[in-house]
């Protein structure tokens, strides 16, 4: 093994330690986006635990236009991932989508691949991706997890692997099925649980309930009115992510002072 990959596999043992210590804690945890090296270096310095690799606008935006989510390649996001993480000294996450393809195989080598950019974790979802069936039938969403857990548990290194359903994102307001495949998730392995689209508090507590004693993450950025920090507390929420809401926020800061300016030029 080469210095500079002895190196890098040294500090993943950490972070990766430093990771999962998190979500063993019975203290909720705010997970912060950074979409680019200058927003991890900030909220790095801004004293977070941990971060999470956001693709949202920016010089690493590598996802569809107006598909948040949905991963268009591969190889440009995990290049995009291993810029954030060479920013930070942090733990560092990122939701991989559908693990960029259909099949268990697809996970495990996301998983593998992930690894080698820096990660100490990442989310695989269910979401096909597929209009006529945006969500993978229940046997074919196991098998998905199981193998990511496979491969998540063969690194050398703590590597956190959290499972979402998207149900409730594609319309599937079904909590008896999401609650169903979170726990199966949960049974397969898999660290941290998550039902992006879950609004009310009491939907959350029944899923809560169902998975204790294992974590369930809360996007903030999906959750409305329903939940505050308070209530996520009084949950028992163990970590709370925050979307894109921080790159929405800058860039929504960006159009209105550039509009601001455009509309002060003279002559035109």
């Amino acid at each position: 093994m080469s210095p500079e990959l002895n190196d890098m596999t040294n500090s993943q043992f950490t972070k990766g330690e430093v990771f999962k210590k998190l979500h063993k804690s019975p203290a909720l945890f705010v997970l912060p986006n950074a979409w680019d090296t200058n927003s991890a270096k900030l909220l790095t310095n801004m004293g977070f635990s941990s971060l999470a690799a956001a693709f949202v606008g920016g010089e690493d935006a590598v996802r569809k236009p107006g598909k948040e989510g949905i991963v268009t390649n591969r190889d440009q996001t995990l290049a995009s991932i291993s810029k954030i993480v060479s920013a930070t000294g942090l733990p560092v996450t990122a939701n991989l989508g559908n693990g960029f393809g259909d099949r268990p195989e697809n996970c495990m080598e996301t998983i593998m691949l992930a690894s080698e950019a820096g990660l100490v974790g990442v989310s695989i979802g269910d979401s096909s991706g597929k209009p006529h069936r945006p969500v993978y039938d229940y046997i074919h969403a196991v098998e998905r997890i199981i193998a990511s857990v496979d491969a998540a548990r063969n690194l050398p290194f703590d590597f956190t692997l959290t499972a979402s359903t998207e149900n409730y994102e594609h319309g599937r307001f079904d909590l008896d099925d999401t609650i169903k495949r979170l726990v199966a998730y949960a049974n397969a392995g898999a660290d941290v649980l998550f039902a992006p689209g879950v609004k009310t508090k009491t939907d959350l507590a029944e899923i809560i309930n169902a998975l204790h004693p294992r974590p369930v993450n809360v996007a903030m950025d999906f959750s409305g009115a329903d939940l505050t920090i308070d209530k996520a507390l009084e949950l028992g929420i163990r970590r709370i992510s925050v979307g894109s809401s921080f790159a929405k926020a800058v860039l929504g800061d960006f159009y209105s002072e550039a509009l601001r300016w455009k509309e002060k030029e003279i002559g035109k």
